[in-house]
């Protein structure tokens, strides 16, 4: 068993629960195979158990909360585990994220369900080495699955020094699945969607969105393939418009909205910043305006940049809102907490001479667990403000 050993001193976060080691807290960085299994100690020799290694990457260990052995018997176990945890807070639906990496013990590792079908993205290289055992688990617990698709395809992975590929991994995938959420009925492409093929984590923060949307004008903002416009629309709203800068996207998204019959809804390409001037400029006013954007950064050295461009982009929605309209914005930039997005927010309404009254607080869904440990779970800051 290889063994790496921690600087003096250096073992109270892991000791609290974090599950990372970083390269800069070892003795020496040994060059063992990327993706072994260590044993890691302290400066007194003392075992803190298992993890994956890799020398290239600024985590050099993903702890695996075993002193004993790590097999495809304990990954299956930990799958089983994450599922039945799912069954028990009532997620066990026709779609979720079935295993979100530290947060279920299995560091490096997403799988999303989409009905009997499966996207997996691995991003650590040890649990690249585990992919066939993944592949079984999956085929062993859920006997009726008909497709595994792997979406490794994400930046973590040149991070970690490993190849980007997607692929069919078992079964036979058509070129669109159809799969339900909140009571609506989506068509998407597990391969040429982004991310592992859909965002469920968004689930919950939809639901509400639609639950206040009656009677209301609702401008949904990188609507991607229609999540929050066709809640909106399915909840009553009486106008919804949903713009996003892709093609490819608005086209998804109208044939969501066609799937679920649903005809107070429309899809337009345009680039956000710009509709929004435009919408000013012509004294357009919005009941609800949702703002869902991609992450505006993926690094500490861009938060600058990103404050100010979460900063335009809702002031922008805030100077097209109607009197008392609901402000729904988001962030899913890890970088950025969710007081600094609050602040900024606030800070935008105030030179709007704006009041904000809170309604809605809001994070990832529940089978996207976050580690009381690791910030690094929590990721998405959710808002919905009155503003008057």
């Amino acid at each position: 068993m290889y063994t790496v050993q921690l600087k003096r001193n250096h073992e109270r976060r892991i000791l609290s629960g974090h599950l990372w080691v970083f390269s800069n807290e070892l003795q020496e960085v040994p060059d063992y195979p990327a993706g072994e299994i260590v044993e890691v100690k302290n400066y007194s020799g003392r075992s803190y158990g298992l993890g994956f290694y890799n020398p290239h990457s600024l985590i050099a260990v993903r702890m695996l909360e075993t002193d004993t052995v790590f097999d495809g018997k304990k990954l299956e176990g930990r799958i089983r585990m994450a599922l039945e945890y799912r069954m028990k807070i009532g997620r066990d639906t026709g779609s979720m994220r079935l295993v979100y990496g530290e947060s279920d013990f299995l560091p490096g590792l997403i799988i999303d369900k989409f009905g009997d079908y499966f996207s997996l993205q691995i991003l650590s290289a040890g649990m690249e080495n585990f992919i066939h055992e993944i592949v079984n688990s999956i085929k062993k617990i859920f006997p009726d699955v008909k497709a595994i698709v792997e979406k490794n395809d994400s930046h973590w992975r040149k991070i970690e020094n490993l190849e980007l590929r997607e692929s069919v991994l078992f079964g036979d995938l058509p070129d669109e699945i159809e799969f339900k959420e909140n009571n609506i009925k989506y068509k998407i492409s597990l391969l040429s969607g982004q991310k592992t093929g859909y965002y469920l984590d968004q689930s919950d923060n939809r639901k509400f969105t639609g639950s206040i949307s009656k009677g209301l004008s609702v401008l949904d903002c990188y609507c991607n393939q229609g999540g929050f416009a066709l809640n909106a629309a399915l909840g009553g709203a009486v106008e919804v418009l949903g713009i996003d800068a892709s093609e490819d996207a608005i086209l998804k998204a109208k044939a969501n909205a066609e799937l679920n019959k649903l005809t107070n809804i429309k899809f337009e390409k345009a680039d956000v910043p710009e509709f929004l001037e435009k919408q000013i400029s012509e004294n357009i006013k919005w009941d609800m305006i949702i703002l869902d954007p991609p992450a505006f950064t993926k690094s500490k050295k861009n938060v600058s940049t990103a404050k100010a461009g979460y900063a335009k982009i809702n002031r922008l929605a805030m100077k097209s809102l109607n009197e008392g309209g609901f402000l729904v914005s988001s962030s899913c930039s890890g970088h950025i907490t969710e007081d600094t997005f609050y602040d900024i927010i606030a800070n935008e309404a105030g030179k709007l001479n704006q009041h904000l009254r809170l309604v809605f607080r809001g994070g990832q869904a529940s089978d996207h667990p976050i580690l009381s440990a690791m910030p690094e779970t929590k990721y998405l800051k959710f808002f919905v403000f009155q503003v008057l």
